[in-house]
């Protein structure tokens, strides 16, 4: 069960946004994330709650952000329920999309285990519902995924599968790269993987 800290930055400016403190591990059922997030000044600043079943599918999403927070799941598409921070009021939403992205590295992991991809210049196309801070308002985005390459790296624990995909935002043609080993990821745009304590876990 891998245990680690992401550095967040803004991958414009790179301003310091937060630290993700998370802990992650496949299961019977699938893949479960859990993570909490640190600001540069040291406040609680939110949280994330993520589980896929064998499929890659979100069955269960719970995130917070500031007083905000978003529970979700894959029915009919993806649907949700966003709550306001004073708690009073509560807005439902359902889209057809494939599952659910957001700031946390998480959203990487569990996309790429839903596409299943295998090295090729071909791209998929995928529909997902972005909830992003400091609000989780949810908005559509279609992107597109190709893996380019998987390379074995060795390590004082045996070889490390690296994959490194490219992904495109079908809105706007930008482009950038995202490496993932098991279900951490090493590198993106705004992530860096700044401590591990066990190797990642394999997807069997």
């Amino acid at each position: 069960m891998p245990r680690g800290r992401y550095s967040l930055h803004d991958p414009h400016d790179h301003t310091p946004l937060a630290e993700e403190h998370f802990q992650c591990a496949p299961g019977p059922s699938g893949w479960r994330y859990v993570s909490r997030r640190v600001t540069p000044a040291g406040d609680q600043s939110g949280s994330v709650d993520l589980a896929l079943d064998g499929l890659g599918r979100p069955i269960r999403l719970e995130l917070h952000a500031g007083d905000w927070q978003v529970r979700g799941a894959a029915l009919d598409g993806v649907t949700w329920v966003r709550t306001d921070p004073t708690g009073a009021h509560a807005t439902e939403g359902n889209v057809r999309a494939h599952a659910f992205t957001g700031t946390s590295p998480a959203f990487l992991v569990a996309t790429a285990r839903l596409l299943r991809l295998t090295p090729s210049g071909s791209a998929t196309r995928v529909r997902l519902v972005a909830l992003t801070d400091p609000v989780l308002a949810p908005r559509t985005v279609d992107q597109s995924w190709a893996l380019l390459k998987r390379e074995a790296h060795p390590t004082d624990n045996g070889p490390l599968t690296v994959e490194e995909y490219q992904v495109t935002a079908l809105d706007t043609g930008e482009q950038h790269a995202v490496h993932i080993t098991g279900d951490v990821v090493l590198a993106a745009p705004g992530v860096e993987l700044e401590d591990l304590d066990s190797p990642p876990s394999a997807f069997p």
